[in-house]
């Protein structure tokens, strides 16, 4: 920020500043500050004059930070924050709020975290609410930036992929089984042999719908490939496809517990290991400092990291 702009900027639109930046729309932030939008919208024209920069341009049903309002942003919530930790302590009322969390999740995901997600809200923030939303992979960085949904909980594949604003935790490492039902012809083998674990029809999951399984891509790698006769988009899907089926397929074996097939599956050791994957928490760097984005982050954290 220049002298010149500086002594032009009325402080008090640093706040809406904030709020366009945390909210992500021009309407939220109006509700989050108590102002009208057309108050909103004459503070940003005001911004922007100061500023000599647009720092928000439409996207999609919301806005999205210009290269300007994203350097600023760093400095300025800082700045804001330790003012208003100086004036007074701000803390989340779980008990009391009415808050609305958006999460995305792949089914799989979603089933291992919601019912605990949901039993510890219903003990310490009773009249918060949770909304998921599916998850992708290659959407992540979108969801966040466009201020879709409050955090994501994915197996992110490509991490050159990550924006510089998206923020990252490591929750649990997957491990992986080769799955079939329990009279499967495999199924009474101590042990599968690579040559007959390859040539078996296999259904994997694609949350995309239109890329390759990782499983695949580490094949491919190793310069192998296996007889691969159906993809589909759900972890839920893949299992009782293989229920219902002569399918294997490589799934998460934490999953078996918790699913109604369990009985129906039989889990051997895979004779090629699947690489490491790590589910992790993902947010924008613009929630660092929320209150309640930041209580349900170590919500989140306190529940799964390291989760066995």
């Amino acid at each position: 920020m220049s002298l010149m702009s500086f002594r032009r900027l009325d402080l008090n639109l640093l706040k809406v500043f904030e709020a366009l930046m945390t909210e992500g729309s021009v309407t939220r932030a109006a509700n989050a500050l108590k102002m009208t939008q057309p108050a909103v919208s004459n503070a940003l024209a005001r911004l922007r004059d100061a500023l000599g920069d647009p720092l928000f341009v439409r996207a999609g049903t919301g806005i999205r930070p210009t290269q300007r309002a994203t350097a600023l942003w760093d400095p300025i919530g800082d700045a804001l924050e330790s003012v208003r930790g100086a004036l007074d302590e701000v803390v989340f009322d779980s008990r009391r709020a009415q808050t609305e969390f958006s999460l995305s999740m792949s089914d799989y995901v979603a089933s291992l975290v919601m019912p605990r997600l949901l039993n510890r809200f219903s003990e310490v923030a009773p009249n918060a609410r949770i909304r998921t939303a599916p998850n992708t992979i290659i959407g992540i960085a979108d969801q966040l930036e466009d201020n879709r949904v409050d955090c994501v909980l994915s197996v992110y594949v490509n991490e050159s992929l990550h924006p510089a604003l998206i923020r990252a935790r490591s929750l649990w490492t997957v491990e992986y089984a080769c799955f079939m039902r329990r009279d499967h012809p495999l199924a009474a083998r101590k042990r599968l042999s690579v040559k007959s674990f390859l040539s078996a029809k296999h259904v994997d999951v694609s949350l995309a719908g239109r890329t390759l399984p990782t499983y695949d891509q580490f094949l491919a790698s190793r310069g192998l490939s296996r007889n691969l006769v159906a993809i589909v988009n759900h972890y839920g899907t893949a299992y009782e496809t293989v229920r219902q089926s002569d399918l294997i397929a490589v799934l998460p074996r934490d999953l078996r517990g918790e699913s109604r097939h369990a009985p129906f599956l039989h889990a051997m050791p895979l004779p090629l290991e699947a690489p490491p994957r790590i589910v992790s928490l993902f947010w924008h760097q613009r929630n660092d400092t929320v209150p309640a984005q930041r209580w349900l982050r170590e919500t989140l954290v306190e529940l799964f990291a390291r989760m066995e």
